[in-house]
């Protein structure tokens, strides 16, 4: 699987918002930010539900892949997707371990595990597990 997902019951915006404060909780900052909606109306006149991407990065992280493999970069940020269901707002979060075993280096598929841990912990806290 390429990502994983939370689901959470609050209006949209308020989930972006709670979305960029866990990630910068774990180190990341968030460098680039894509309206994919806002976009499609403008380019294409087409409505859809709000998605926006948000790319993310943990630089000390990311420093450490682009040391080791220069062309790791093709596959960085690590792109968090927040996108309005229904009644619902899902948070998608590219997993990064699957991206990075592309290179095919045990050092950078080590860093990929360490950043998915990161964005786990993310998306633990937007929507902890829930005690059965």
């Amino acid at each position: 699987m390429y990502f994983f997902s939370v689901t959470l019951r609050l209006p949209y915006d308020e989930a972006v918002e709670r979305t960029k404060s866990a990630l910068a909780d774990e180190g990341f900052g968030v460098l680039t930010e894509i309206d994919v909606a806002a976009t499609m109306k403008a380019k294409l006149n087409e409505d859809m539900p709000a998605y926006r991407i948000l790319g993310a990065c943990n630089p000390p992280l990311a420093h450490k892949a682009v040391i080791a493999e220069p062309t790791i970069g093709a596959l960085l940020p690590c792109n968090v997707v927040v996108r309005q269901d229904d009644d619902q707002v899902i948070v998608d979060f590219m997993d990064p371990a699957a991206a990075m075993d592309l290179a095919q280096s045990p050092e950078i598929s080590e860093l990929g595990r360490e950043v998915r841990r990161k964005l786990e912990k993310v998306a633990h806290s937007l929507a902890p597990p829930v005690d059965a």
